[in-house]
Parts: C-alpha cells; sequence; structure tokens
C-alpha cells in the first residue's frame, strides 16, 4: 500500500485533535472574500420594531409583534433594503430558550418573505447596565434611546459564575442557526468598550472583563461551526496605525471573518475610515451610521460606500419608542418642549411615510432594487 496512504488518517487525526484543542479558525482572507463576492450590495438599517423600547421588548412573548414587524420590514423591502441588523439579549435565553428560538425564528421567516437577511448582535455594551426581563419602562419624554439595556447587565458581564450561562447562550442561539440561510452574518459584541450607562469608577473594569470574554464569545460561536462570518464593529479611536489601536479594537480586528465599523461623522472621515480599513484585504461592512445632524447623511455616504462595495446600515427604520430620531444632546436637553430641527435617525415616520422623500429614492435608485408598495397587511 502506498506509504502516503498509510499516514492520511494521522494527517486527519491530527487536524482534528488541533481543531478539538484550539477549536475552528477564524475564515481566512480568502474565505471571507469568497463569500462577500456571492453577496449582493447590502444596505440595510438597525431594526426594532416602532412598538418596542429595547431587544427585550422586541422578543419578549408579550410583547413579540410579527404584524408590525411584517409591515415594517416591508417598508424597508420597498426601499431597496437587504439585511437588517438586530439585537439579541442573553436573559431571553435564561427565560425561555425554546420560545426565544421559536419568536426568532418566525423573525427570521418575516425576514425572508421580504428577501432580507439580517445580521444578528449577541452582546451589546450600551446604555442601561440593569437589564430585566418582564414588561419594560415607558419611553422618557424627549430622551433618545432612553430603554436600550446592555447584554450581558453588569452583574452578569463581572461575574465569573455568569461566564457559563453566558456561553451556554451563544452556543445555543448559533449552533441553532448555524447553517440557516436567512441569516446574513453573527456581530458578536456591539461596541464592547462603550462605557454606556455604567458610573465612570467602574469603567476600567468593565473593559478589563470586556477584553477577557470577547475571544471567548468568538471562540463559543465558531465552536458551533457556523456558516455565516463572524465580526464586532470597531467604532471608536485610532485604527490607521498598528499599536495605536486600544486593546479591545485589536482584538476586535483579530477576530472578525469580515470587518465591520461605525461612524457617524462627515463623509470625508467616513472614507477615511475606509481607508484605513482596506489593509486588512477582507470585506468591509460600515454597521452603523446615517446622523444627520452630525454631518452623517444617506446623501453623502451611500454614494462612497457604493464606489467601495462596502454594506452600509443606517440606525433605524420607523420612529417609535426609541426615539432615536432624537439627537444625542437629548440626553443633558430633553427635546420636550420644543423638537429637533432635522431628525437625526429613522427613514420612516409612523404613519410609515418617509421622514424625507429623497433620501428613499437615493437608496432605491442606488440599490436598484424596491417600488413603493402598499402598507396594508393582508
Amino acid at each position: 500500500m502506498n506509504s502516503r496512504l498509510l499516514l492520511l488518517p494521522l494527517v486527519v487525526f491530527a487536524m482534528v485533535a488541533a481543531e478539538a484543542q484550539n477549536g475552528p479558525s477564524r475564515w481566512s482572507e480568502e474565505q471571507a472574500n469568497a463569500w462577500y463576492a456571492k453577496q449582493p450590495w447590502l444596505v440595510g438599517a438597525n431594526f426594532v420594531p416602532s412598538d418596542a423600547i429595547n431587544q427585550l421588548e422586541m422578543f419578549q412573548a408579550a410583547t413579540f409583534n410579527p404584524t408590525l414587524i411584517d409591515k415594517e420590514l416591508g417598508l424597508a423591502e420597498g426601499i431597496g433594503m437587504n439585511t437588517m441588523r438586530v439585537f439579541l439579549q442573553d436573559q431571553l435565553w435564561e427565560q425561555d430558550a425554546e420560545g426565544f428560538k421559536q419568536r426568532l425564528g418566525v423573525f427570521l421567516s418575516i425576514a425572508a418573505k421580504h428577501h432580507i437577511r439580517p445580521l444578528l448582535v449577541l452582546f451589546d455594551s450600551c446604555w442601561e447596565s440593569d437589564p430585566r426581563l418582564g414588561p419594560q419602562h415607558p419611553p422618557i419624554p424627549g430622551v433618545h434611546n432612553s430603554g436600550w439595556v446592555q447584554s450581558p447587565g453588569k452583574k452578569r458581564l463581572l461575574g465569573p459564575e455568569y461566564e457559563p450561562r453566558l456561553k451556554s447562550y451563544v452556543q445555543g442561539i448559533v449552533g441553532e442557526f448555524a447553517n440557516d440561510d436567512r441569516i446574513l452574518g453573527w456581530d458578536i459584541w456591539n461596541e464592547p468598550d462603550n462605557r454606556g450607562g455604567d458610573r465612570e469608577e467602574d469603567f476600567a473594569a468593565k473593559v478589563n472583563r470586556v477584553n477577557q470574554l470577547l475571544p471567548n464569545a468568538f471562540a463559543w460561536a465558531r465552536a458551533m461551526h457556523p456558516s455565516q462570518p463572524l465580526t464586532s464593529g470597531v467604532w471608536t479611536g485610532d485604527w490607521g496605525e498598528e499599536g495605536k489601536e486600544s486593546a479591545t479594537t485589536r482584538i476586535q480586528l483579530a477576530e472578525s471573518d469580515v470587518i465591520s465599523f461605525h461612524n457617524y461623522d462627515w463623509p470625508e472621515v467616513f472614507e477615511a475610515r475606509i481607508e484605513v480599513l482596506k489593509r486588512y484585504h477582507r470585506p468591509i461592512l460600515c454597521t452603523e451610521y446615517m446622523a444627520r445632524g452630525n454631518g452623517s447623511t444617506f446623501d453623502t455616504i451611500l454614494p462612497i460606500a457604493k464606489r467601495y462595495n462596502v454594506a452600509a446600515i443606517n440606525w433605524g427604520l420607523v420612529a417609535g419608542k426609541t426615539q432615536t430620531y432624537l439627537p444625542w444632546d437629548s440626553w443633558q436637553r430633553p427635546y420636550v418642549l420644543a423638537q429637533p430641527t432635522i431628525w437625526f435617525h429613522e427613514v420612516f415616520r409612523q404613519d410609515d411615510t418617509p421622514y424625507r422623500q429623497r433620501e428613499v429614492d437615493l437608496i432605491r435608485e442606488l440599490t436598484g432594487r424596491g417600488a413603493p408598495t402598499s402598507t396594508s397587511i393582508p
């Protein structure tokens, strides 16, 4: 028998043993770019239905609203959007794992009906650090995103005893949908080193713990062998020169199969960020942009994204309980007696009409998709 054939089982065994010890590896540049070459130009929004103040209210059984989700994703399809970025929450898994998977499956079916493949976010460091299941508080009048919650919350993040539960959540969700073509990808952790609603004196401990958990979270997801890519969007600091990035940013860039980033700045800054990230030779997805009062608009950003073939996912679809059409300065100066001069985020009003017709016309024009459609539900 050929000696090479005798050695083959040993080689295969060594490869399996190495993977078992070290876990599946990050996609190669070739794998990532081959995956991206199969995708249409990705344009969409960060999505929570207008009747939900946060991730919990979107997916808890008592408030999950497939009819409204269907209507609002229909609006997105009608203007040419083909992806949504959607935030999950770890406590939903512990509350009712089977029910959560069922409702997420319903959401994915609705999205697929509208030719939309979402990017699912597993963890998030932004805003309320003590999330609680059950009824959520109403929006604080005049305040941007007044009910958003972190995942995990402070107690579950900092307590090592909770780590097995977080692993169970990641592997349960990713494992269930690892080969589901309805899903575009997995965003492992949104803005991991964002202070969010944490106190200044607690911030260093938070970032230190995040930096321990972030590579673990990537490994937990990879262990389920998903067919979709993993990412975590860089959002702050200097990415332009090796050695100047924060420890968190270095982890994000080293672990992501496809590179993602956030930018709410002027178009020249947006383009400069893309130029910096091109050095990684991987697909680039902008998973947050569009803050009109901050200089980031559909008119200025989308043409740049198309020219570079960068995915473009703005914040907000339909104005609702998150109130993210209000600007960031509403945290210090709530818009109670007067409304802002221009909306910050969001594409549609509550009555399903566009905030600005030219914007939706531009999205249709640049994507070559979508058409004005009826918003009625059969």
